[in-house]
């Protein structure tokens, strides 16, 4: 893993997300884990993060078999993410543990907003003391079709101030990893815009669950 570079300040809020084509940050991931991908006929996109802190958001997720494929190419990539899971699940012995060994972090849904700002302070108290730390989310929630995103995603990024990255599970075409790394402008409608036509093409394992990428009135 090699450090970053500190990059420009970011827009202010109300401007539109830009890329961050630069990818600094490279990571060493497991040569058998890309093997089994390969051998389940999957191809891996990464080349690399544009700073050692941020948002990953993986989509779509419609399936099971979203967190096995995920799982692999979080190995295969050498990335060492946090991600929110249900606070239930982490309460079942052994497989709860196992959650906290590859990264969870339990989140209660019923007091998201305490969570979005705990999770934004260990991002910029990360990034000052130059550690790595990006955290992966699901912004649907569920792999039941939903109106649209939770919003958790982008209020992190933003009070963090940090790059936030499009992961795709795409078994269309059979590619998952990341593709687009954005500075989000801070203006909701610009933002998901944009996040929305880099997603255009992607489909689902159950391409009818996949939640339209929008934010929804779940917050």
């Amino acid at each position: 893993m090699t450090a970053a570079t500190p990059e420009a300040a970011p827009p202010g809020p109300g401007r539109m997300p830009r890329d961050l084509p630069h990818r600094p940050v490279q990571l060493r991931g497991s040569r058998l884990a890309r093997a089994v991908l390969r051998l389940c006929g999957w191809r891996l996109d990464f080349d690399g993060l544009p700073v050692a802190q941020g948002v990953l958001i993986v989509y779509p997720h419609t399936s099971n078999w979203d967190f096995i494929i995920g799982i692999l190419a979080k190995w295969s990539i050498g990335m060492p993410v946090s991600f929110w899971g249900k606070h239930t699940l982490f309460a079942v012995p052994v497989f709860g543990r196992w959650l906290r060994w590859v990264g969870g972090v339990p989140l209660d849904r019923s007091a998201p907003a305490g969570v979005v700002s705990e999770m934004a302070a260990r991002l910029r108290t990360a990034r000052e003391r130059g550690e790595f730390f990006w955290l992966a989310l699901s912004p649907e929630g569920t792999r039941r079709w939903t109106p649209g995103w939770r919003s958790g995603f982008h209020r992190v990024a933003l009070q963090a101030e940090v790059p936030l990255a499009l992961g795709h599970l795409d078994w269309g075409r059979r590619r998952v990893g990341i593709g687009s790394c954005l500075r989000i402008g801070g203006e909701e409608s610009a933002d998901m815009e944009e996040i929305a036509r880099r997603y255009a093409d992607v489909r689902g394992f159950h391409a009818d669950l996949a939640s339209p990428v929008r934010l929804g009135s779940g917050r």
